[in-house]
């Protein structure tokens, strides 16, 4: 009771503040800025939140809180558009989306995907601003109840969703997983600081690879290549479909798995670290073990869609909690919140819970409204919008290519990321022809540092446990909390290997000759072992064990598949070949003429500067590509060159310098 009396005062003081004029128009203002980023890939809720920020000084509290909140709550509804219309996922909360999202859009149901989607992330964000409100005065335990264990045994729960998606052969899941963890690892070690798989000559490789250029590399690049290729429309017969009210329609239906989704949604946003990069996989995997017809999954199933976009928008929610009760973010962009909420004169953590609960169910109200509004919005443009996919790709390629190149850019503003782009795009390409789990290889990826923290960490107190008494140190590592998360991750896995041989997370591939998958998993063999050389020759124990493990475990994987190869006739479904039949063998266009395309971009850029090498490559594309007019290709040029200055001006964001602008000095925007 005495809970329910200092919430309830706080609660309509709350409700009082949002719902004055003023705040109702900053919040829309901050709807409409998030809707506007969003849509882009690669940019989110940080580039988003970083544009808004220097207006806080002197900015009235409330207003100010409503124009972020406002932002932060729509991204993972409006970054669907680049999921379903495009295949690129919109941000790491919508990786899971493209899997079914991006086949509905190729069958001419882009708008009953968006609108399903649409839908899903409104009721999500909606419910994990009702739980978020209960929840928030009795958060604090369960959150401190979180420990490192505890917090790796959710990362494993994320890594067994490889089981779910690895398709027709489980072992070419788990090898893809472990080749994305290695992918993590490169670079300096977070403890010991030991380079892997990088050297001092090449400085970009010190930091890493982003998960910007990974995202965009291993989903963007080949499914644009491969549309560029058929030289078509998105949607097969260029037809919408049913429509935005027959993706509501199914929602309806789904409304449990909806439900489920958001709970998962709130949960995993509540601990801090992991957010959205495993919670559309977590909800994806639940929604594929929950429906009795698999067979869809992976090429336009409507429930692979509802239940991503539930968990994401919840989690929003969720993420609130360690952001506003600790002042810990539970993402990047609650990082950028956190330093918002400063200039307006608030401090995150416990305080703001005792102190200011008014303000704290402000911004989860605030959240809420955003939804609203966000989800209305996006619900009444889907239609207009869904009308991209029936335009002929080979005009919209140039302009995908040009937001790509951009948004790679962006994370390290080195021209770097777009060699990095383009050799991880070469892996997709290759991981998508051979019928390799992409979402497999990504979820490593993501998981990769957090794995490699808390397992480090979590043994080294162990360690100090276990010499105090066997019981003490059992006590940590085997919590309640971690049993029933490792009882779950064993069932999952133990499911997911039943079930995915009815699972074509790809799609249908067919199979081909023995020669090409074979040569690419030698290649995949020869960079585990290289790797675990690499790994195996630094001195400091804590900087090697992991990437050592992760593939050891790849190398096993790798060679039973090998064995596996060798023993099987032509025709076995470890040989699929994209190229060996169907879409991909069928393009009027072949593989590297095409990829050479977007390789002429990257190296014009590295001479003569992103808007040159943008000028210059638009026109040849469109007039010896696309074969359209002259006027059409110069009109397509402007408006494409005009788009991206607007867009960097607004934001204050680089292009890419090249060798011209180091020679010559040259006026913005050609510098």
């Amino acid at each position: 009771m005495d809970l329910f009396a200092t919430a309830l005062p706080a609660l309509s003081e709350a409700f009082a503040l949002i719902l004055q004029p003023q705040q109702i128009m900053f919040l829309i203002l901050g709807v409409l800025l998030g809707l506007s980023v969003g849509v882009f890939p690669g940019l989110g809720g940080i580039a988003g939140l970083s544009l808004v920020l220097p207006f806080m000084f002197g900015m009235d509290p409330v207003s100010g809180l409503a124009l972020m909140v406002g932002l932060v709550a729509v991204v993972p509804t409006s970054d669907t558009f680049a999921s379903v219309l495009m295949g690129i996922p919109g941000s790491s909360a919508s990786q899971a989306t493209v899997l079914d999202g991006f086949p509905l859009a190729r069958k001419g149901e882009a708008a009953r995907a968006l609108a399903a989607a649409f839908v899903s992330s409104l009721f999500g964000g909606l419910f994990g601003a009702c739980v978020l409100t209960f929840f928030i005065l009795i958060a604090r335990p369960l959150v401190l109840a979180f420990a490192l264990p505890e917090m790796l045994a959710v990362t494993l729960l994320g890594l067994a969703m490889v089981a779910i998606l690895a398709g027709r052969l489980p072992l070419k899941g788990v090898a893809a997983a472990c080749l994305g963890l290695l992918l993590g690892t490169i670079g300096e070690a977070s403890h010991g600081g030991s380079l892997r798989m990088a050297t001092y000559d090449i400085p970009y490789l010190t930091d890493g690879i982003k998960l910007v250029i990974v995202g965009l590399g291993i989903f963007a690049v080949p499914e644009i290549i491969s549309l560029l290729r058929q030289d078509q429309s998105i949607a097969r017969g260029a037809t919408l479909g049913a429509g935005w009210m027959q993706g509501i329609r199914d929602w309806w239906t789904n409304i449990y798995l909806s439900i489920r989704c958001s709970v998962i949604g709130v949960i995993v946003g509540v601990i801090p670290g992991l957010g959205g990069s495993v919670v559309d996989w977590i909800a994806y995997g639940h929604a594929v073990q929950t429906t009795k017809d698999k067979s869809n999954f992976g090429s336009g199933e409507i429930r692979g869609v509802i239940g991503p976009e539930s968990s994401n928008n919840a989690k929003e929610g969720g993420g609130l909690v360690p952001t506003l009760i600790f002042g810990i973010p539970g993402s990047g962009s609650m990082a950028v919140f956190i330093g918002g909420l400063a200039l307006l004169g608030y401090e995150a953590g416990p305080q703001m819970i005792q102190n200011d609960l008014n303000v704290t169910y402000t911004i989860v109200w605030s959240l809420a409204l955003a939804n609203v509004v966000g989800a209305g919005l996006c619900i009444a443009l889907s239609g207009g919008i869904a009308r991209l996919t029936t335009i002929r790709f080979t005009l919209l390629a140039p302009f995908l290519f040009m937001m790509i190149s951009f948004a790679a850019f962006q994370s390290r503003q080195s021209l770097g990321d777009l060699v990095a782009l383009f050799a991880i795009g070469l892996v997709g390409i290759f991981l998508r022809r051979f019928d390799w789990s992409r979402p497999a290889f990504l979820i490593g990826f993501v998981l990769s540092s957090q794995a490699e923290n808390f397992s480090a960490n979590a043994h080294q107190i162990a360690t100090f446990k276990f010499r105090r008494g066997m019981e003490q140190g059992l006590e940590y590592l085997a919590s309640p909390i971690v049993l029933v998360i490792l009882a779950i991750t064993v069932v999952s896995v133990i499911l997911g290997i039943r079930q995915s041989k009815q699972i074509r997370s790809e799609g249908e591939v067919h199979t081909g000759a023995k020669r090409a998958p074979l040569i690419f998993l030698l290649m995949l063999l020869a960079y585990s072992v290289i790797a675990w050389v690499n790994a195996a020759s630094i001195n400091l124990m804590s900087d090697k064990i992991f990437p050592m493990a992760v593939a050891s475990v790849g190398i096993v994987a790798l060679v039973l598949l090998l064995i596996r190869m060798i023993r099987a006739p032509e025709g076995d479904p470890i040989f699929a070949d994209r190229e060996a039949a169907g879409e991909d063998a069928d393009a009027p266009h072949g593989l590297w003429p095409t990829l050479a395309w977007f390789a002429s971009l990257l190296v014009l850029s590295a001479l003569l500067g992103f808007v040159l090498a943008l000028t210059l490559f638009m026109l040849a594309f469109f007039r010896l590509r696309a074969g359209v007019s002259w006027l059409q290709t110069v009109l397509l040029t402007a408006g494409g060159i005009g788009f991206m200055i607007f867009l960097t001006s607004t934001l204050n964001r680089d292009f890419p310098p090249g060798l011209l602008q180091e020679l010559v000095d040259l006026p913005w925007p050609l510098r």
